[in-house]
């Protein structure tokens, strides 16, 4: 080999040596100069306007706070109270001795091969929109990936004490974990108020409860079929009837109509006045599938007609929603399940321009129970019984990114309370459902009847 040669192949060779500790220093207050420029503008303001100065103004400003504080909680808590919980969080939990002793614990740190020196993961922020879920940016040491954290996601909590941990991908060699120190839910949630207006009702943002970041949750209607599993006493039936009562107005106008299949005859009894059509036997609720597939066809053809590739709500042209309850039952039993699944295929395949959606709930979300589970675009996994399920509804390796839905307690405190998946990080969230009791339904059936025996309709309002 030429000198050459040799001499570029020695130039890649890594030293065993460490940068020094001032160097590590220097950077670790680079990437942190808050805690550097923070106490130098005091220093710095105690030199050019003495320490008087500075301490009157320090109080001035503590006053202040302490006004804002007790007389407008909404828009403290908005914009201080986060702020305060983030830096407490970041310097109390994830940094130093701690953050190095469980990703040490959790063996989630890698050995540099020629120093030997240990690469631990680094914390970049952290957020803590809630008292009870942060959400912490990490630079992955090299040699790590996601699937590092995930696999060791139990220990983790351990190490961290803390009930659950998500992760998700944020950009190369960063992710994110959402940590939740303890239950966010630990109140009922109110049932949605109903709009007075058609203007009100917004189809691609309807409101269903609360997340574990503090904030509404909501789902878009528009062009989505919605999935919902969960055991018996899990709270399914109050996702059904918090989006009725955002769609009241929608529903007395005329502006969309309810096809009902309600096999057991008790969760949605009482829409049996007011649908378009209610079903209840499973020849019942065949028919009604087929003929809410004639109704798709006959729609197609229509916006085919008119050379249009989206529908115009309106009371000539309303939104189409079909509710089954029990999807398992209709789907897997039965003289007319193979019927049923045929059907529903093509809802959910071809619904989407039309306006035809559908809203299904099952207990058992298994393949063979609900083969045509993958049609659907929105899902909601509550409590589950069986750790395999929360996969099958929410998607591969959902459980592993944080959504135990087979952990959540069989009380009736936990009602409502699951997960669904983010679109964009494609990582699971904890929500909670808003309970909706007999007198809101008996609510919400009486606006309903009484707006149409008044004759109140709306001609047309864009979907």
């Amino acid at each position: 080999m030429s000198k050459a040669g040799k001499s570029g192949s020695a130039g890649k060779q890594e030293s065993t040596r460490r940068p020094g500790a001032e160097w590590r220093a220097a950077a670790w207050a680079v990437r942190h100069p808050g805690n550097l420029a923070v106490p130098g503008a005091f220093g710095v303001g105690c030199a050019e306007l003495g320490a008087q100065t500075m301490g009157v103004g320090t109080g001035a400003a503590a006053v202040v706070l302490a006004a804002w504080y007790r007389g407008h909680p909404d828009t403290f808590d908005r914009w201080v109270t986060p702020r305060v919980r983030s830096w407490r969080r970041r310097w109390g939990t994830y940094v130093g001795r701690r953050w190095r002793k469980a990703m040490e614990d959790c063996e989630l740190f890698t050995t540099h091969r020629k120093s030997g020196a240990d690469q631990f993961p680094r914390v970049l922020k952290v957020r803590a929109h809630s008292p009870t879920v942060d959400t912490v940016w990490v630079h992955l040491a090299r040699g790590q990936s996601m699937r590092s954290f995930t696999d060791r996601l139990e220990e983790l909590c351990a190490a961290l004490n803390v009930e659950r941990v998500g992760v998700e991908k944020v950009k190369p060699r960063v992710i994110g974990l959402i940590v939740q120190h303890r239950e966010p839910f630990t109140a009922v949630i109110d049932a949605p108020e109903m709009p007075s207006d058609v203007d009100a009702v917004d189809l691609a943002s309807v409101y269903l409860g609360d997340d574990e970041f503090g904030g509404q949750w909501r789902e878009s209607l528009t062009g989505n079929h919605w999935f919902v599993a969960g055991a018996t006493g899990a709270g399914k039936n109050s996702i059904g009837w918090s989006l009725l009562r955002t769609l009241a107005p929608l529903l007395r106008d005329g502006l969309v109509r309810l096809w009902v299949c309600d096999p057991k005859q008790m969760e949605f009894a009482k829409l049996a006045s007011v649908a378009h059509r209610y079903a209840a036997t499973d020849e019942d609720c065949a028919d009604l599938i087929s003929d809410y597939v004639e109704d798709l066809k006959t729609a197609q053809h229509g916006l085919g007609d008119k050379g249009k590739r989206t529908l115009t709500m309106s009371a000539q042209t309303p939104i189409n929603l079909l509710i089954v309850d029990e999807l398992g039952a209709l789907l897997a039993y039965g003289d007319y399940a193979r019927e049923n699944r045929r059907n529903l295929a093509l809802v959910g395949s071809q619904g989407r321009s039309s306006g035809h959606h559908m809203v299904g709930f099952v207990q058992e979300p298994t393949k063979d129970t609900v083969p045509v589970r993958d049609l659907f675009t929105v899902r909601v996994c509550l409590r589950l019984t069986a750790s395999g399920q929360v996969d099958g509804v929410l998607g591969e390796d959902a459980r592993l990114r944080g959504a135990l839905a087979d952990e959540i307690p069989n009380i009736p405190e936990t009602a409502g309370i699951g997960y669904v998946i983010r679109p964009r990080s494609r990582t699971p969230m904890r929500v909670r459902a808003a309970y909706v009791d007999d007198r809101e339904i008996d609510q919400l059936v009486n606006v309903v009847r009484n707006g149409r025996s008044s004759g109140r309709t709306n001609l047309e309002v864009v979907a």
